[in-house]
């Protein structure tokens, strides 16, 4: 009988503890082991685990997750009881061109190979950039790479292929644009709107899990963690820049030069819904899906936890 209590009280703590996905090697994640380990203080233990909102829609093991507000438009379309409960971070993206390809302005990327990664953040980011200078996505070619978290960059890597002249700009998330700027030097052209777009790195859960008044608590208690943490990211950086630049990989000088392009949010102003709205209309016709209503992505941001704090 004790045995089988004790099972029982071991289960409720393994069910009440948090499981959050989250992508481990951006900048953008390291508010969460920094609060997990400075400030929760939750009835159980929270973890990270390598991956995403997707997460949410495939495993119902996960409590929690966080990525940028584009994959969670992905999956909100086919998974209407995911939940954006709070925002970490918005960062203004910046597309770095080469001024040796003849680029000085916006337009000048018109018939131009631009390095992105499409279906991300980053790519709707430079289509929503060259767009607002009236270029379409058939007007320049679209060229993909990958990132780099710290000099020197190899082979394939964004800011390796700009200093070769095999793409002539890339727009993406940081360091790999500061990266790229260093590596061209006086050539370097950056191209930076965050009133056009910017990341809207946020924490997603579900319907279920939020109406779980123990997982609730716990959910709870994370946010507010966060809340502290974002408090120290903000007004006292110096004191994490180590910290973050051992989580990612970096070097501390970069992660200092890239920090003023991170805003640590907390929440939302009320412009985020027609930002959401815009942004699904074009993943939409991406996807090959239809758009999802302005009145479900209403229900999409969830306010709730943040009220509670």
């Amino acid at each position: 009988m004790w045995l089988s209590l004790l099972t029982l009280g071991l289960l409720s703590n393994t069910i009440c503890a948090l499981k959050i996905a989250t992508s481990l090697q951006w900048i953008e994640h390291t508010p969460q082991p920094w609060a997990i380990k400075n400030f929760y203080k939750g009835d159980s233990a929270a973890s990270l685990t390598s991956g995403g909102v997707a997460n949410l829609a495939s495993d119902k093991s996960f409590d929690l997750a966080a990525n940028a507000e584009t994959q969670g438009l992905k999956q909100y379309a086919g998974h209407k009881n995911i939940r954006l409960i709070y925002v970490v971070c918005e960062v203004a993206y910046r597309i770095v061109a080469n001024k040796a390809s003849g680029i000085t302005k916006l337009e000048d990327l018109k018939g131009k190979k631009i390095g992105t990664m499409a279906g991300t953040s980053a790519g709707v980011f430079v289509s929503k950039m060259l767009g607002s200078v009236g270029l379409k996505e058939s007007d320049y070619t679209v060229v993909n790479g990958n990132v780099c978290m710290k000099a020197p960059c190899g082979s394939g890597t964004f800011p390796q292929m700009i200093s070769s002249k095999q793409i002539d700009a890339f727009g993406i998330w940081e360091p790999a644009v500061e990266l790229g700027a260093q590596a061209l030097g006086s050539n370097a052209v950056i191209f930076q709107n965050g009133s056009i777009y910017r990341e809207v790195y946020s924490l997603y859960s579900t319907t279920e899990k939020l109406n779980d008044p123990a997982m609730r608590k716990n959910i709870v208690a994370f946010v507010r963690a966060l809340n502290e943490t974002l408090n120290v990211f903000t007004h006292k950086p110096e004191t994490v820049y180590a910290t973050v630049a051992q989580a990612v990989g970096m070097d501390v000088s970069v992660v200092k030069d890239v920090w003023p392009d991170h805003k640590w949010s907390g929440t939302w102003g009320p412009d985020l819904l027609d930002f959401l709205v815009e942004e699904d209309a074009y993943l939409a016709k991406k996807d090959g899906r239809a758009a999802v209503s302005k009145a479900d992505l209403e229900k999409f941001l969830d306010t709730s936890i943040i009220g509670e704090l």
